[in-house]
């Protein structure tokens, strides 16, 4: 098979409406080797960096509920600021990458988010709905 582990994906191909972060960025737990009393961080397989993930809204109005996206950084990232009066950073990720796999509990395909960057979203066009990055999103990707 061709597509093995993850592989990239634009921005506005997962996100044509747009992404939201909800909250802070929080350190992931390496479940394997963490105790109850002893949190150990989780390290990417590839990088060896430290392992951080944001609670995200997805634009898209027939979207539901909210997930993660993870990023790997020797230091957390800090995510942008939300513009006055809203309640959510809108945002847009660099290095965006998919893996899919088969949830175990439902036996459903599923799909896990890991970026290598969270940066302020590109407004100025009105929102991306053609499932299209902007030329300055393909190039960062």
């Amino acid at each position: 098979m061709a597509v093995q582990g993850p592989f990239k994906v634009a921005f506005g191909d997962v996100f044509p409406f747009g992404a939201f972060v909800k909250g802070g960025v929080e350190a992931v737990r390496d479940f394997d080797r963490s105790t109850r009393e002893n949190f150990v961080q989780a390290r990417d397989k590839d990088s060896g960096e430290l392992v951080w993930a944001v609670e995200v809204l997805d634009a898209d109005p027939e979207s539901k509920g909210t997930f993660k996206v993870k990023l790997s950084a020797p230091v957390q990232p800090l995510v942008p600021e939300a513009p006055a009066g809203f309640p959510f950073v809108p945002v847009e990720f660099d290095g965006l990458m998919v893996t899919p796999y088969v949830n175990s509990g439902t036996g459903r395909l599923a799909y896990s988010l890991k970026a290598s960057a969270v940066r302020p979203a590109n407004f100025k066009g009105g929102a991306n709905r053609s499932g299209k990055d902007s030329a300055a999103g393909k190039e960062a990707a």
